[in-house]
């Protein structure tokens, strides 16, 4: 687990470095990689006080361990209002995903069991010392993290700083068999680039810090 700004650690979940994410928030994880990254997960958080547990989305590489480390460490689960029916009962995952291999392929390998929702997240929450903006599209309830006053976003699956078939670096959109609706997760990447962010925190890909570049990107983004 990787400090990187104030009070906020990044953990990687999967055996890829900066492929599958996770962080902590003060005292509050954001998301729980596949059904695989449990054990991963509570090893890095380690002595670590963790008081909750919140999701960005209720897809299969975020919310894979959330029963797990809920479970283990005794938390609440805290989850977008329009993606915490999926995230207690997983089998909705199936039906709102596009019908591609690819996504069946991903489902199939990193699901994770579901788990009782404690808190339903809606816009202007605060979770950590973080806002919670929602950013629909690349799951109907999909939220992003934001702080103000030093300009980090946690921002899910909005975009990507790394090709998830290839695992080469950049920025991306995600890959549209695994996005329902791909021109509203457009309009979401635009709400995110007006903030212009000094750090951005991604689902998938390392940390960026070139608020120029990452604005420049989704300004380029079909409208």
């Amino acid at each position: 687990m990787k400090q990187v700004a104030d009070e906020v650690w990044h953990l990687d979940t999967f055996f890829l470095p900066n492929s599958i994410n996770a962080y902590l928030i003060e005292d509050v994880l954001i998301d729980a990689g596949t059904r695989h990254s449990g054990g991963k997960i509570l090893r890095q958080l380690g002595p670590h006080k963790v008081t909750a547990h919140a999701l960005t989305h209720s897809h299969p590489d975020h919310q894979g361990a959330s029963h797990e480390v809920c479970s283990a460490l005794d938390i609440p689960f805290w989850v977008p209002e329009r993606d915490a029916d999926a995230a207690e009962n997983p089998d909705l995952i199936r039906e709102r995903q596009p019908n591609h291999p690819i996504a069946r392929f991903y489902i199939n390998i990193f699901i994770g069991p579901g788990h009782p929702v404690d808190r339903h997240l809606h816009e202007g929450d605060e979770i950590g010392g973080f806002k919670v903006l929602d950013v629909p599209g690349h799951s109907a309830g999909h939220v992003a993290f934001w702080r103000e006053s030093d300009g980090v976003l946690i921002l899910g699956d909005v975009l990507a700083n790394i090709d998830q078939l290839t695992g080469l670096p950049g920025l991306h959109e995600p890959k549209s068999y695994l996005t329902p609706d791909p021109e509203e997760n457009r309009r979401s990447a635009k709400r995110l680039a007006e903030l212009e962010p000094k750090l951005v925190l991604f689902g998938h890909g390392a940390p960026f810090r070139d608020t120029r570049k990452f604005v420049d990107f989704v300004d380029r983004l079909p409208a």
